[in-house]
């Protein structure tokens, strides 16, 4: 059957891929600790009792009908309150749009400043903009990044690409390493921002930057987040912020996100979600509102999903520290932000005992599946190449006690590797 050139060239998600493997598994009874998707166990990490009882209490009210295009006012004037209380940032009503989660408000993004053959520049790994690429036409400008910055883009790294282009697009905390900008970096990258457009002509579309912030809140020791306007007042009107409840309220399936930015540039984004229906629910935004408004309970929760998150990247961070002080090839980054550890697992090219060699990343990972019982993704599936052995370790769906379990079976898993 004939489909569109779009649809033929879409890759689907690769941890859906994984994820089937994984599924599969179980049904044979094994026991596999998941550390692939970007989600949390509400068994483990339950939504705010507080945000829980105010969504049943707005479906008991009857508020289950279409809500405004940008999102109910009473949400947005609490997102601006709060983005000020927590972040230091101003920004109105007006300019603040409320979509079902954030992926409408990145694609809406892309579909709002991007023409087709338009160049978007952001580093790899990053989580989906060269699907986002795909399906706008865009011309996909990957900037490799590498351990030695903690898979952060350096203005050094960017400076090349950025002539002519129209969209930077970063993230920080990062999905998938849960690494963050440090203040020096990010200015210097905002610098060359303001550089590029400072030489543009005025009727030249000019270079934007989307920055996805929605793991913000989640930050670990001293580790502080640092934002573009802040840092650069003058690209206010060039940045789109990407964010909301789904993370920081370990709340995926809410489906609350918000994003923000200059008012024209989101009455735009706006129009591309209403014609998408990708709104929040009514109900789910009535009660996020109330909730953002209680000091009392953000601090209290937040305080209390940090603390079980970082336990477990440090538990995992530990875990591999220790098996690299044993010989083992591998590695991890100390825990910055989100939910996430990036670990190395350097065993390519080594032979099973059932004499399959590892040839690539892929390979690797599936390995460990079948014989330590632990699923990781490798940075393969955020844009980079097979060969890097690099993998995202997403804690937020397993408790304490199965990552401290794991490392034992990863231990003895590689050690029968040759």
């Amino acid at each position: 059957m004939k489909v569109s050139v779009l649809a033929q060239n879409l890759h689907g998600s690769e941890i859906i891929k994984i994820a089937g493997e994984i599924n599969e598994l179980k049904k044979q009874g094994q026991n596999i600790a998941n550390l692939t998707i970007g989600d949390f166990d509400s068994n483990i990490y339950p939504i705010p009792a507080e945000l829980k009882d105010g969504i049943i209490d707005a479906y008991n009210r009857n508020q289950t009908n279409y809500p405004p295009a940008d999102g109910m006012l009473s949400l947005r004037e609490s997102v601006s309150a709060f983005l000020n209380k927590t972040l230091g940032l101003n920004y109105g009503a007006n300019e603040i749009l409320i979509s079902g989660g954030s992926r409408p408000l990145i694609y809406s993004t892309y579909l709002a400043l991007v023409d087709p053959g338009d160049k978007v520049v952001f580093p790899a790994p990053s989580w989906n903009n060269n699907h986002y690429c795909d399906l706008t036409g865009a011309e996909a400008v990957i900037v490799e990044t590498g351990p030695e910055n903690n898979f952060m883009p350096t203005a050094d790294d960017i400076r090349p690409h950025l002539k002519g282009a129209t969209l930077l697009a970063l993230c920080s905390p990062l999905n998938p390493t849960g690494t963050m900008f440090d203040k020096k970096d990010l200015e210097e990258i905002c610098d060359l921002v303001i550089e590029e457009n400072n030489s543009r002509a005025a009727d030249q579309k000019p270079l934007y930057v989307l920055y996805d912030q929605i793991y913000s809140q989640l930050t670990f020791g001293d580790h502080k987040h640092y934002d573009p306007v802040t840092l650069r007042p003058e690209l206010r009107n060039y940045t789109i912020f990407i964010d909301g409840g789904s993370k920081c309220f370990a709340a995926t399936g809410v489906r609350v996100g918000w994003g923000f930015g200059p008012a024209a540039i989101i009455n735009n984004m706006k129009a591309i979600v209403g014609h998408m229906g990708a709104w929040s629910p009514k109900a789910e935004q009535v009660a996020m509102a109330d909730f953002l408004m209680n000091d009392g309970f953000v601090d209290h929760y937040l305080t209390h999903l940090k603390t079980g998150i970082q336990a477990s990247l440090n538990a995992l961070h530990q875990g591999f520290q220790q098996l690299k002080s044993e010989g083992f090839a591998v590695d991890s980054i100390e825990p910055m932000g989100a939910i996430y550890l990036t670990v190395k697992v350097d065993y390519t090219g080594k032979t099973t005992t059932h004499g399959k060699v590892l040839s690539n990343s892929t390979d690797v990972n599936f390995y460990l599946i079948k014989e330590a019982g632990v699923a990781l993704v490798p940075f393969s599936a955020f844009g980079t190449g097979d060969d890097i052995t690099w993998f995202r370790a997403s804690v937020g769906a397993c408790t304490l006690e199965e990552i401290q379990q794991m490392i034992p079976r990863i231990r003895e898993a590689l050690a029968k590797l040759k």
